[in-house]
């Protein structure tokens, strides 16, 4: 059996600021950073290490992983970082409030936006776009990889190539690995290693600095999936949909 844990970074500025992130390369919260120490401790505690960690090229996520390996004294393992990773480009939504958009476009459609698999919100600006285009972290990606926007399908697409050259080979030579990433980047691979179909993915999210374990077999499929919470506690996730960590009615609770 083969073991990868996900974690999405902690709450950032503008997730507390309520405004869609995309591709801004925003940092983490006081809230963010504790996360952060929290899920490294809870890792720790149930006696999970690792041998390698793959992150995006966002602060917010490389500064989750950062501090969550310092709790587990593992700041040593190599760390590999891709643009594949990133947090889905929200084109010209980037910096919005999201009540904002939500009263000048409609409830209806601001979900569609946010939740279906294949809807893309508006391009992003020529301007932005061109300081994407000019950001150091992009050199050398191609101009073509550098998106206007993109639709949860789009960022599957990408993160999938990064999962076939960079994670699989890791699984199959039995490294354990940590993965810190965003929650469309994440919900996409959880939608694919699920077999979810697009129009059942709307329900599905991932919460922030909560670790997501998946144990797979020697093909990597599934065989089963949890959460560890910030108790301690296991929640198995049987069905890959949002849960209230707070309440347990929402969770088969082990140990």
């Amino acid at each position: 059996m083969k073991k990868i844990v996900f974690i999405r970074h902690g709450q950032s500025l503008f997730n507390q600021e309520n405004r869609f992130t995309g591709w801004v390369d925003i940092d983490l919260t006081d809230e963010g950073y504790n996360g952060a120490r929290e899920a490294g401790a809870i890792l720790k505690k149930n006696g999970f290490t690792f041998d390698a960690a793959h992150t995006s090229v966002l602060k917010r996520a490389i500064r989750t992983l950062w501090i969550l390996l310092h709790e587990m004294d593992l700041v040593w393992i190599p760390i590999q970082k891709s643009w594949r990773l990133n947090e889905r480009h929200y084109g010209g939504l980037q910096g919005m409030d999201k009540d904002e958009v939500m009263a000048k476009f409609g409830e209806e459609q601001v979900n569609e936006w946010r939740r279906s698999a294949s809807v893309k919100p508006p391009v992003i600006s020529v301007k932005n776009h061109l300081a994407d285009q000019a950001d150091p972290k992009y050199a050398g990606i191609g101009a073509e990889n550098v998106p206007l926007t993109e639709s949860l399908l789009d960022t599957e697409k990408r993160a999938l190539v990064y999962w076939h050259e960079q994670i699989v080979p890791n699984l199959k030579q039995n490294k354990r690995i940590i993965i810190s990433a965003h929650g469309n980047t994440l919900r996409a691979l959880v939608k694919y290693l699920d077999h979810i179909p697009d129009d059942d993915v709307a329900s599905l999210n991932i919460p922030n600095s909560t670790p997501l374990v998946y144990e797979l077999d020697d093909d990597l499929e599934p065989i089963r999936h949890y959460y560890l919470t910030h108790d301690g506690k296991a929640c198995e996730d049987t069905i890959p949909r949002h849960i209230d960590l707070s309440d347990p009615k929402n969770c088969d609770w082990l140990g």
